[in-house]
This record gives C-alpha cells, structure tokens and sequence, in this order.
C-alpha cells in the first residue's frame, strides 16, 4: 500500500504574506524557501477563497478526426482584499495607472492600456513546515471581476492571470521542500 496521510495538505499562506509580483528581469526564485529579490512586492491580503490554478487545453480537429494543434491556458484565480495597499492598485489597474500615496492622495485612471506583465510568486506553507512555491515568469491580469462597494463586505478585486509560456516552453515552476533553519 502506497497511501500516506502525511502527504495530505492545504495551501495557506506563508506568514508575510503569499502573492507577490516583480517586474519582468527580476531574478527568479529557484527553491521554495530563498529570500524573494528586493524587487518582488506583496499585494497584500487575499481572500479566503485562496488561488485558484486551472489548465485548459483545446485541441484542433481536422476533417476526419486527425487532431492537428493543441492549444492551451494557464490561469491563477484570486480576490486581493487590501483594496486602499498601492501594491494591489497597481496590479488591478495598470503601475502607469496609480500614482501617489494615501498621505499625498493615490490617483488611478481608469483606461484601456494593457496591463504589464509581471512576474508572480505564490508562497504556501503546507503540512510539518513544507513550503511549497509557484514562480509564473511571465503573467498578466487578464480579468478583474466586478467591484462591489458596499457596506457589509470588504471591496475586493477578483482577480485572474493569465500565464504565457517562458523561453523553455513552460508556464511556470512548482518548488516544494522543507524550510531551512
């Protein structure tokens, strides 16, 4: 018998938080406990609801049934909750598009410019102290869910990436191990 509750886990977030995102050029993690680059910023608070990653892969059939190109996706779901953390405004809606501080007054506009694409890490920490890490090179908002204001919940922004493939071919890059000391 091959079973073993002990591999058993969930995925919370590492304390200091879980999303982060740097710009395109910054040095990749390559483990799942190293130090992040200065470079990779925190986008806060995500809901309970977690990250959400989903696969979806199309195939194209000629006439005949010959399958003749596969094409696929690459998604991250999640809701960031700090909706006044200038991190998150930027990631929502463009860095070009948020200036300012909350000392000073933030600024967004709200328009049609592609967002960046921007590296992304999720950082977890499972069952015994074993990390676990995801590193998209390269990633970019793709849809940002409605916006409710309201009095009872906290805004949030439901988020989805979409992943495009590295130099090598892959969407990104799973790191699993314990911490060290």
């Amino acid at each position: 018998m091959n079973n073993n509750a002990a591999n058993v886990s969930t995925g919370k977030p590492r304390v200091g938080g879980a999303v982060f995102v740097a710009p395109i050029g910054t040095d990749l993690p390559n483990d799942a406990a190293s130090e992040l680059a200065t470079a990779f910023k925190c986008v806060g608070y995500v809901s309970d609801s977690g990250v959400t990653e989903s696969s979806n892969a199309d195939t194209v059939k000629a006439w005949g049934g010959d399958v003749v190109m596969m094409t696929s996706e690459r998604t991250y779901d999640f809701s960031l909750i700090e909706s006044m953390n200038l991190e998150v405004m930027k990631v929502v809606y463009g860095a070009t598009n948020v200036s300012g501080t909350l000392e000073t007054g933030i600024i967004v506009k709200y328009n049609d410019v592609v967002r960046e694409q921007l590296i992304y890490v999720y950082d977890m920490i499972a069952n015994e102290g074993v990390l676990q890490r995801i590193v998209i090179p390269y990633g970019r908002v793709s849809e940002v869910g409605d916006v409710s204001y309201t009095d009872g919940d906290p805004i949030a922004y439901d988020t989805k990436i979409t992943v495009v493939q590295d130099a090598a071919g892959n969407y990104g890059y799973k790191y699993v191990g314990k911490a060290t000391v």
